[in-house]
């Protein structure tokens, strides 16, 4: 067996990365795809590697001989690689095709070294290695019978989205028998390339072997081994955290992007928090139907967005405020506070992070579990020098709730005190008492001096449309705010949640039903777990404590490099003490992470 790789290209969307290089010379984590991909393929002891090369070649040959690579490796010059495709390199490397079977590689494919195992291993002679297509898959697809036939060629242009559950996108590395080449795909390559030129691609020659009643082409499907294809910038900052291999770095390169992770293959986030059971299928279907005009028109202003928010919320028009997502509103808030500023801490760091360190005043609860009352904060800040406190409840990290009665004598508390009161519920409705949120006129009239922060992204499980509330009778500071903000700080898409969310509020009851059900199932099944201290919460994740000897770092690392699984590690925010935070999805999905734990943690 031999190995072809086409790397005449230029990879012009990589821009300055490939000024002066192939993109095969391209490195992720200091080692170039080139490099790479000839040592992994070195290990399957081929008899040569034919490598199809064009622009910078010279380049790539000196590079090349440096590496030591003991496998004879032959070039095949591509002369005119700037006016053709792949169809015509591949016809040049014809007649190596013909003489042995072949394993295929496109150079911008980076692969861990389980793939070409299973590949070489499995005794089906000709196979197209295939993946269940995601969101961020570009390219040809396919789609397959049950025995692995391919039964369709798609091009990238021809995918019909209604249909993606049933594509497969090929990784596009082949392996080829001899006779598969010298009876089937070369012949008809050169016929292809003769009727419809060089600047084609040799999966179009595939697509039409498909057509055939006995094609000899068969797909070997993944299952969750890491790959991916670099075509730009972003995609070589995906594979950078895909394949750092150290644990600790893949662990913070996936942290510091802060979502996301759709674009990661298989990966399962417990670290970002979500409603799971919202929104329905119906509404997504509404949405959908309304795609074409919420992506070409523009959405309406502040004034009216504000309508919207105050219509779903039964408040004034001028005592709410829209936002792109509550960040956006936590910070034009933070930096309109004045004087010293109360927080708790542990808690969401967005608030602490966008006020002045020295301008702050922490309490921190002290009980292992970081729990805390209204009373506790009203003696700990009694006699403290701030002029505002914000409090997040149910609280992040912890998921310590205060109750709604105690909120309001602690809002009532802070009037007295002529203190600002801006208490954060984003998770407030996870909470198993009813009817716990402070977002209406008549407690806004009452209080003032209370803002009520409520992020709507994660209540109803929306993220990706970025939407959030702020909400206060304090009307001077809410019309300051909406000119702090931008005129259309939210897009179509939020707008139109906004109309039409009311006709769905029996179906978030339903979900907040089945999402408590589901927290008090995950809690007992976690709670069971040897060395896991699980606190109660009333939010919608798990806050938890490592007591068998393994950190929190650990756990993160081994969970996300063997199980594909992020958690949130929170020693940062606990003095270095081994705390997790597990955000709750479905059963699931809850499940795949019970399992990993008890694993990872029961025998220790």
């Amino acid at each position: 067996m031999q190995a072809i790789i086409l790397a005449a290209g230029m990879g012009k969307r990589l821009k300055e990365l490939t000024q002066n290089n192939t993109k095969c010379m391209v490195k992720v984590n200091g080692v170039t795809l080139i490099e790479r991909v000839l040592r992994q393929i070195e290990k399957q002891n081929v008899s040569r590697i034919v490598l199809v090369v064009g622009y910078e070649r010279e380049k790539l040959k000196e590079f090349i001989a440096t590496l030591n690579i003991q496998t004879p490796i032959v070039y095949v010059e591509n002369p005119v690689y700037d006016k053709t495709n792949n169809i015509y390199s591949l016809a040049l490397a014809s007649d190596y095709l013909v003489a042995e079977d072949t394993l295929l590689f496109e150079s911008d494919i980076i692969i861990e070294d389980s793939i070409l195992d299973m590949l070489v291993e499995d005794p089906r002679p000709t196979l197209a290695l295939v993946d269940k297509y995601a969101a961020w898959m570009d390219g040809t697809c396919l789609k397959l019978a049950e025995d692995d036939s391919i039964t369709a060629f798609v091009p990238g242009k021809k995918l019909n989205y209604d249909e993606k559950d049933a594509y497969y996108k090929t990784v596009n590395i082949y392996k080829f028998a001899k006779e598969f080449s010298k009876n089937y795909y070369v012949p008809f390559l050169e016929a292809y390339q003769k009727a419809m030129g060089e600047n084609e691609y040799y999966e179009q020659v595939l697509r039409i072997l498909t057509m055939l009643s006995d094609p000899m082409i068969k797909a070997k499907r993944l299952s969750g081994q890491r790959w991916y294809e670099i075509d730009d910038a972003q995609d070589l900052d995906i594979a950078t955290s895909l394949f750092a291999e150290d644990p600790a770095e893949r662990a913070a390169l996936l942290a510091s992007r802060y979502g996301g992770y759709w674009r990661y293959p298989d990966m399962l986030d417990f670290c970002y928090l979500v409603n799971p059971y919202f929104p329905p299928k119906r509404m997504e279907e509404e949405m959908k139907a309304s795609f074409h005009e919420l992506l070409t028109q523009y959405p309406s202003g502040m004034r009216v967005n504000a309508q919207l928010a105050a219509k779903n919320f039964g408040v004034h028009e001028e005592h709410i405020l829209v936002g792109n997502g509550a960040a956006e509103l936590i910070k034009a808030l933070m930096e309109n506070l004045e004087g010293k500023v109360g927080f708790v801490r542990p808690t969401f760091e967005e608030y602490p992070h966008r006020y002045a360190e020295e301008r702050s005043v922490s309490f921190i609860p002290e009980n292992p579990d970081y729990s805390y009352t209204a009373d506790d904060l009203m003696n700990f800040f009694a006699d403290k020098d701030i002029s505002s406190l914000v409090v997040v409840n149910p609280d992040n990290p912890s998921g310590s709730y205060i109750p709604k009665q105690d909120v309001l004598r602690l809002a009532k508390w802070a009037g007295e005190k002529q203190l600002t009161l801006v208490i954060d519920e984003s998770f407030v409705d996870f909470a198993d008492e009813e009817d716990s949120s402070l977002i209406y006129e008549s407690i806004l009239n009452e209080y003032p001096h209370l803002f009520v922060m409520k992020s709507i992204s994660k209540s109803y499980g929306i993220p990706g449309i970025r939407l959030g509330v702020l909400a206060s009778a304090n009307e001077e500071m809410i019309a300051c705010l909406k000119k702090d903000v931008a005129i259309w700080n939210i897009n179509s898409f939020g707008e139109f949640y906004m109309q039409i969310a009311e006709k769905y509020k029996n179906d978030y009851t339903e979900a907040l039903v089945k999402f408590r059900e589901e927290r008090k199932r995950f809690e007992s099944e976690l709670s069971a777990i040897p060395g896991l201290r699980v606190m109660p919460s009333q939010a919608n994740y798990v806050f938890a404590e490592l007591e068998n000897g393994i950190s929190a770092k650990e756990l993160t690392q081994t969970l996300l490099i063997n199980y594909n699984l992020l958690i949130k590690e929170l020693t940062s925010k606990t003095g270095g003490r081994n705390y997790l935070r597990l955000a709750i999805r479905c059963k699931e999905d809850d499940d795949r992470l019970i399992e990993a734990l008890k694993k990872e943690l029961s025998d220790r």
